[in-house]
């Protein structure tokens, strides 16, 4: 079963965003921003610059987002500088999470507020909707068709 506004023969295109320069500034700020708040994780100035342009790099309109057509759109990128930033370099990791936490404390935070956050899987009737599988599904017991569903509250 296809919604009204699709055909079966039909491909489902993806919207197109069309982002302007005056869109983007504002966010790139934010991020430096953000960038800025995990400087203390990192013991070297390059992993620290390389972490930067992989954040840019996975929000770019790439549509493979792994490390070398990342590091050669971003300016200032490096192929092996940034393969290092995943496989080799030293990052204060509980730091890491730490700052992590504190950023969404300060954002979300509440004295008396809780964020839950919970996956849940659906029986469907029929394989039409995104993501059906038949593997083994726990709300049921047993093999069937569903589809998971993550939910913040």
């Amino acid at each position: 079963m296809l919604p009204a506004c699709r055909t079966a023969d039909e491909t489902f295109a993806i919207p197109q965003f069309a982002l302007t320069r005056s869109d983007i500034d504002p966010f790139m700020d934010e991020l430096r921003e953000f960038h800025t708040a995990f400087r203390a994780c990192f013991a070297r100035q390059e992993p620290r610059d390389q972490f930067f342009n992989s954040m840019v790099g996975q929000f770019s309109a790439l549509e493979r987002k792994s490390i070398e057509p990342m590091a050669l759109q971003v300016e200032g990128g490096k192929v092996r500088a940034m393969q290092r930033l995943v496989s080799e370099a030293l990052w204060d990791e509980a730091a890491m999470l730490e700052t992590y936490h504190r950023l969404v404390q300060d954002e979300m935070g509440e004295p008396d507020g809780v964020l839950i956050v919970d996956a849940t899987g659906f029986v469907k009737k029929g394989a039409d909707s995104v993501g059906v599988a038949r593997p083994y599904c726990g709300s049921p017991g047993k093999v069937e068709n569903w589809q998971v569903g993550v939910f913040a509250a």
